[in-house]
C-alpha cells in the first residue's frame, strides 16, 4: 500500500478519531464530581479508547514496513512515531485528570465527612475505590510501557540495517573508484599500444622498401651494366 492508499488514510483518520475521544473523555475525568463508580466507568472507557489507539497504530507501523518505496516507508514511520509521542502525551493527561478529579472527591468526601454523612462507609468506599482505579491505571500504564520497549527496540533494529546498508554503500563505491582507476590505465595502455603498433609498421614498411630498391640496384648493376 502507498503513502496515498485508502488504507492508510482510513487508518490515520481513526487514529485521529481515537485521540480526539481519548482528548474529551480526560476532560470528562477532569470535570467529573463524582462518586468514584462513575471515574471507573470513565477510565474503563479511556483504556478502551487506548487500546483501539494502540491497535490502529500498529496496524499503521505494519503498512509502513511493507512499502516498497524506502521514502514512504520513511514518512509512513515518522508518522508513527508522532503518533505514539501524541498517545503518550494523552496518557499523562490521562494520568493527571485522574489526579486532580480523585482531589476534588476527596475533598468533597471530607466536606462530607465533617457534616457527619456515613463517615466509616465512605472512608471504605473511598479505598476501594482508589485501590481498584490505580490497579486499572497502572495495568494500562504497563501495557503502554511495553509497547514502547518493543517499538523502541524495533527503531533500533531499523536503524542498525540502515548503518549496514550505508556501509555496504560506500564500500561498493570504493570498489567502482578502484575499477575506474584500473580501466583509465587500461585504456591509456591500448592507446600506446595502438601508437607503437603505427610505428612499428612504418618502420617495417621504410626497411622493406629498402629492401626492394637494393634488390632493384643489384638486378640492374649485373643484367644491364652498361646502363
Amino acid at each position: 500500500a502507498a503513502v496515498g492508499s485508502v488504507p492508510v488514510r482510513v487508518c490515520h483518520q481513526e487514529i485521529v478519531r481515537f485521540d480526539l475521544e481519548i482528548k474529551a473523555a480526560v476532560q470528562d475525568i477532569r470535570d467529573c464530581p463524582g462518586p468514584l463508580s462513575a471515574l471507573t466507568e470513565l477510565n474503563a472507557a479511556v483504556k478502551e479508547k487506548f487500546r483501539h489507539l494502540r491497535d490502529r497504530i500498529q496496524e499503521l507501523e505494519q503498512m509502513a514496513k511493507e512499502q516498497d518505496k524506502e521514502s514512504e516507508k520513511q514518512a509512513l514511520l515518522r508518522e508513527v512515531e508522532s503518533h505514539k509521542k501524541q498517545m503518550l502525551s494523552n496518557q499523562a493527561a490521562w494520568r493527571k485528570a485522574n489526579l486532580a478529579c480523585k482531589i476534588a472527591i476527596d475533598n468533597s468526601e471530607k466536606d462530607q465527612l465533617l457534616q457527619g454523612r456515613d463517615t466509616i462507609r465512605q472512608r471504605k468506599t473511598t479505598k476501594e475505590s482508589l485501590a481498584e482505579s490505580a490497579s486499572n491505571i497502572t495495568e494500562s500504564l504497563m501495557s503502554i510501557s511495553r509497547m514502547m520497549s518493543q517499538q523502541v527496540q524495533q527503531s533500533e533494529e531499523t536503524v542498525q540495517t540502515l548503518a549496514n546498508s550505508s556501509r555496504t554503500i560506500l564500500e561498493a563505491n570504493e570498489e567502482f573508484k578502484s575499477m575506474s582507476g584500473t580501466i583509465q590505465l587500461g585504456r591509456k595502455l591500448i592507446t600506446k599500444y595502438n601508437r607503437r603498433e603505427l610505428t612499428d609498421k612504418l618502420l617495417i614498411f621504410l626497411a622493406l622498401a629498402l629492401f626492394l630498391a637494393t634488390v632493384l640496384y643489384i638486378l640492374k648493376k649485373r643484367l644491364f651494366p652498361f646502363l
